[in-house]
């Protein structure tokens, strides 16, 4: 196993950070068990501190103690899990499966079964709004599904143009920020209205998977592409305003809005690490993982970031948790 000394060695910095200055420190990993295969997105509960785990190639879920630091059950029998929701007002886990496109209910600390939503094909990510008992999950060959969480019914669907990546809601609005990658754009969905009102194309930016949302200060909208790999920031009417070099093959990307940071994980193997300026934005950290690690989650609650790694070589699977600087 890599040790903290030689990990914190081995960062490429765009900055000169000494070690003990460095923005994320590997406070922990925490083992999956007898997992195998492609690792997903992952959900919190963060009154419970419990971790749910997208473990999509051993079709199971992970469920993680982050207190005790350990994992403690696994819900087997799905089908390709991708994305996950929690919802704190019913207390109820959404799991999207690929492989089936059914939507699975599990609810309360024993997470009981709770029911099924049939979607229809690649149930992927999921977004929560738990005030308007909404759930959003991206499915098919273009639509996000709109489900009531008190009914557990599917209640509207939004159409896009082809299969729907990673999305945002606007926490202060109505808009929906939605990656659409095959077809080379980027969608601004109504959810009051149902429909999608804005088509932002992305020209030679290719694959745009990752999505996050900066609220902290200029209200921008920040997407990783994979053709070529850069971190870009858009303004809210649209408008690039900047484009980086980061890390290969990213599948997720958080905005840590207390340190105005961006946190970007990458199958190439790296995390990297942004700073947002009101002038400019730049890379601060390039920190090397494992291969095949690109799915991440920053939880402000507990300012931890968990980033899934699944078995390579020696490597066991497990969370490994980075504590912020």
């Amino acid at each position: 196993m890599m040790s903290l000394r030689v990990l914190l060695a081995l960062f490429v910095v765009g900055t000169a950070w000494a070690a003990d200055e460095s923005p994320l420190e590997l406070e922990g990993k925490i083992a999956l068990g007898d997992v195998r295969g492609r690792i997903d997105h992952m959900a919190v509960d963060p009154a419970r501190q419990r971790l749910y785990v997208a473990e999509l190639g051993n079709d199971s879920v992970g469920v993680v103690d982050l207190r005790a630091g350990k994992t403690v059950r696994t819900i087997n029998g799905l089908k390709e899990p991708q994305g996950i929701g929690y919802v704190p007002s019913t207390d109820t886990v959404y799991v999207a499966n690929a492989r089936d496109g059914s939507v699975r209910l599990f609810q309360g600390d024993n997470l009981t079964p709770a029911g099924q939503i049939a979607l229809g094909e690649d149930a992927d990510n999921v977004r929560v709004d738990d005030a308007a008992h909404h759930i959003f999950i991206g499915y098919g060959r273009g639509a996000l599904a709109v489900i009531d969480t008190l009914t557990h019914g599917k209640v509207a669907d939004i159409p896009v143009d082809a299969h729907p990546e990673s999305f945002r809601l606007e926490p202060s609005g109505s808009r929906i920020f939605v990656n659409v990658p095959d077809s080379r754009e980027i969608a601004v969905v109504d959810r009051a209205k149902g429909k999608q009102i804005a088509t932002w194309k992305t020209g030679d930016l290719r694959a745009n998977f990752p999505l996050a949302l900066d609220d902290s200060g200029q209200g921008q909208v920040l997407v990783v592409f994979r053709h070529p790999a850069k971190l870009a920031v858009f303004r809210k009417d649209g408008s690039l305003q900047s484009a980086m070099e980061t890390c290969a093959d990213s599948d997720d990307l958080f905005v840590d809005s207390k340190r105005h940071r961006v946190y970007v994980s990458c199958g190439e193997g790296f995390v990297d690490v942004f700073s947002l300026g009101v002038a400019d934005n730049r890379r601060v950290l390039h920190l090397p993982t494992v291969s095949g690690a690109r799915t991440s989650l920053y939880v402000p609650q507990l300012d931890r970031l968990y980033l899934a790694v699944r078995a390579s070589g020696s490597t066991p699977p497990a969370v490994w948790v980075f504590r912020p600087h």
